[in-house]
Order: structure tokens, then sequence, then C-alpha cells
């Protein structure tokens, strides 16, 4: 039957598929949203002063800042280009999905036509009652007026596919504008930030030069920054090793105090067997009061608090306020742009803006203060971990207080380039000198 045939081929239209929203999307949005994060991470590092004293070691604290700048300025440039990268293929995906959409949209229209023909044609309100009343049985008549009824509400639902799927098409038409205005937005913020990256690249130059014209200047204040950092670390690693020895004999009295306690609980139970068998003899002895064990706070407070700093690895809060960058790295450090200049360094170093504090990283004891070429020192033990904060024109705390993690410690010292830097550390209880880096949020 003509109708049959016509209702099956109108039918077949709803089952033609298409692109679904470009997939490529969430990961855009993830891009853009670290892009946003390393761009307010640069511009709090741009306000960091810079010194404008000629002398060598402020030249040479300015290279190291503007060499974290470049670091920094370089990851966000590759961010941009990816995320252009991105956004290219994003659009192109987006212009197939459009396409496919028009198309689609085009032969549901086109069949929408052939069935309007086809009812000019044919339907008309006495063809749907000489259709049904020219039925040789009921059963005829009843599938002959299903067919019409069917008929019409697929042409209705004919009509609301075509509305749906211009509303679709439209909507991505949309779609792919703003993907097309965000990428020329992004295009031009990577040629402004590759000009500016390009900018502090010769700045570095420069200040390399000037300091290549000082070199015998610039050893000697190398030699003396390496002296400076040696006997640092040899206060520190002295310190942290009577520490050490400290809690090593904590541990050793607590042993004791547990074999002891041991001991007692056998004797204890020595006794209760022989009360036992001469209480069946008919004899019996008063058996002593077990003793409670005691337990020391100390020894349970350090090992729930090396287990909390264990499992905070990388989460731990940045040691000073405010912007910073990491001007010195963990191990050993080239300087960028200088020949043959290497410097090592046992924790990193953090400049950052006038007026910058100190703060903790984590809950613990302060257990050594301690002054060095002038400048204030602090080492806070987190159980089996140590913090150790360097280079503080002040300090708020005292030996022996408890401490939470980002309460403030003292105030950062100004560096010769007008800024605060802060020397941090980390240690274990094998004295083993670990990346901050690694420890810390970021």
């Amino acid at each position: 039957m003509r109708i049959s045939r016509l209702f099956i081929t109108i039918f077949v239209f709803s089952a033609l598929p298409f692109f679904g929203f470009s997939q490529t999307t969430k990961e855009i949005k993830k891009l853009q949203s670290e892009s946003s994060a390393l761009k307010k991470n640069i511009e709090e590092q741009e306000k960091l002063l810079k010194s404008t004293k000629k002398d060598v070691k402020s030249q040479l604290n300015n290279l190291m800042l503007i060499n974290s700048q470049i670091t920094e300025q370089q990851k966000y440039v590759d961010r941009i280009s990816v995320e252009v990268n991105d956004m290219a293929t994003n659009i192109s995906q987006l212009e197939k999905e459009r396409n496919i959409l028009n198309a689609d949209l085009e032969k549901c229209k086109a069949r929408y036509r052939k069935a309007l023909a086809y009812l000019y044609r044919n339907r008309t309100p006495q063809n749907n009652v000489r259709i049904i009343l020219l039925s040789k049985s009921y059963t005829q008549m009843r599938r002959r007026m299903r067919y019409v009824q069917q008929f019409s509400k697929i042409q209705r639902a004919q009509g609301e596919e075509i509305k749906h799927k211009e509303a679709l098409l439209h909507e991505k038409e949309n779609e792919l504008r703003t993907a097309k205005s965000e990428k020329d937005v992004l295009l031009n913020e990577g040629r402004v930030q590759q000009t500016k990256l390009e900018g502090q690249k010769k700045e570095r130059q420069n200040t390399v030069a000037q300091l290549n014209k000082k070199e015998k200047e610039l050893n000697n204040t190398i030699r003396q920054q390496r002296q400076k950092q040696a006997n640092l670390d040899a206060k520190i690693d002295r310190l942290i090793k009577i520490e050490i020895e400290k809690a090593e004999k904590r541990r050793r009295e607590e042993a004791a105090r547990k074999e002891r306690e041991r001991k007692q609980r056998e004797r204890l139970a020595a006794k209760n067997k022989a009360a036992a068998k001469n209480s069946k003899s008919g004899t019996t002895t008063k058996s002593p009061e077990p003793s409670k064990p005691t337990y020391r706070a100390a020894d349970d407070a350090d090992y729930k608090l090396t287990g909390s700093f264990a499992a905070n690895r990388g989460r731990l809060p940045v040691p000073i306020t405010g912007g910073y960058m990491i001007t010195r790295h963990f191990g050993q450090n080239y300087v960028g742009g200088l020949k043959n200049v290497q410097i090592d360094n046992k924790g990193i170093n953090i400049t950052g803006q006038r007026g910058a504090q100190a703060r903790c990283v984590f809950e613990g004891e302060v257990t050594a203060i301690f002054d060095v070429g002038g400048m204030w020192n602090i080492i806070v033990r987190h159980g089996t971990y140590m913090s150790v904060y360097c280079n503080l024109k002040s300090v708020s705390v005292k030996k022996g207080q408890k401490v939470s993690a980002r309460q403030t410690l003292g105030a950062v010292a100004t560096d010769a380039s007008g800024n605060c830097t802060l020397h941090f550390q980390l240690r274990d209880s094998k004295t083993n000198k670990l990346n901050p880096e690694q420890w810390i949020s970021r």
C-alpha cells in the first residue's frame, strides 16, 4: 500500500545520526582555567621590585629574578599555544558538525516537501473516509484507520523535528562564532605575551652583559654567597643532628619503658598462675594489682604528626606570604645567562614582596632559633620531619612554642634587589635533604 510505504519512508528520517556537541569543549575550559592561574601568578610576580642599584650583588639577584620570570612566562606562552591548537581542532570539529546538521536538515525538508506534495494530490478529508469505507473486512478497516492516524501523527512529528534541527543548527552556528572569537582573542594575547617574553630575554642579556664586565667582582660575590650558605648549612646540620639525637634518646627510653612493662606483665602473669594453682590446693596468696601502663604524650604526638606531614606531600602551603617567585631551585643551580656559574642549594629561595612574612607549613614545635650573619633562622619539628626558615630580620615565636600551619614565624629580610628572599629547607629523620618544591602546593 502506498500509505504504508510513505509512512516507512517518512519514519526513517528521524533515525538519521548527527554529531553531538564537541567533546573538546571541556578540555579547552580546563586549559583556560590553567592559563588563568598562570596569568594570575605572573601578575603577582611582576609586582616584585627590581633594584636600581648597580652593584654586582643586586644585579645577580635581579638576574635570578628575571630568569624565574622568563621560565614562568615561557610556560604561559606555551600554554596559550596549546590552547590555540586545541581551539583550532574544536572549530574544525564544530564546522563538521554544522555541515552534517545542515545536510540532515535539508534531507528532512526534502522528505517533508515530498510528503506535502503527496497529501496535496491524494489526501483530503473525503479520501480519508473513502479509504476506510472501502475496507473489505473489519480487520482491514481498523488497520486503515490506524494508518490514517499514524500518518497524521508522523506529519506533525516531522514538522517538529525540522524545527528542532533548525534550533540545533542555530545553536551550533553560535557556538562556532563564539569559538572563533575566543581564538582571535587568544591569538592576540599570545602575541602580547610573546612580546613580553622577548623583552624579558633582552633585559636578561643587558644584565648579563653588565655582570660580565665585572667578572672579578662577580666571582668574589658568588664566593661570599657560597661561604655564607655553607656556614648556614653547617649550623642547620648541627642543630638538626642534636634534635635527632634527642628524638633517638626518647625512642630508646620509650623502648626500655615498654620492655620493663612487658617483663612486669610476665611476672604478674606468672604470679597469677601460681595463685590459681595454690587455690586448687587450698592455699591462697594475694596477687598485686596490675599497674596501668603509662604512655608519653610527646611520643604519640610525634607519630601522629609524622603521618599527617608525610600524607600532605605536595599540599603544604607556600612558606611566604603574598606574591612570590622561586628564584633558586633545589640542588645544583646554573645561573641562566652566566657561563660556569653554579650554586649548590640545600633548599629553595623564594622571593616575595616588601613586608613578606615567613609562615609555618605545618603544625609542629619550634626547636631552634639562631642567628647567622645578623639574620635569624628558625627550625620547626613536625614529628620526624623538620622545616627550616632562613634570612629573617625578626621573629615572632620562641623556642619550644607549638605552632600551627600558616602561622607567622617572622618577617623576611630585604635582599640586595629590594625584595624579600626566604631560604627554605626540609629534612627528614635520616637527615636527608628534601626538595621543598615536591612538598609545597603551587
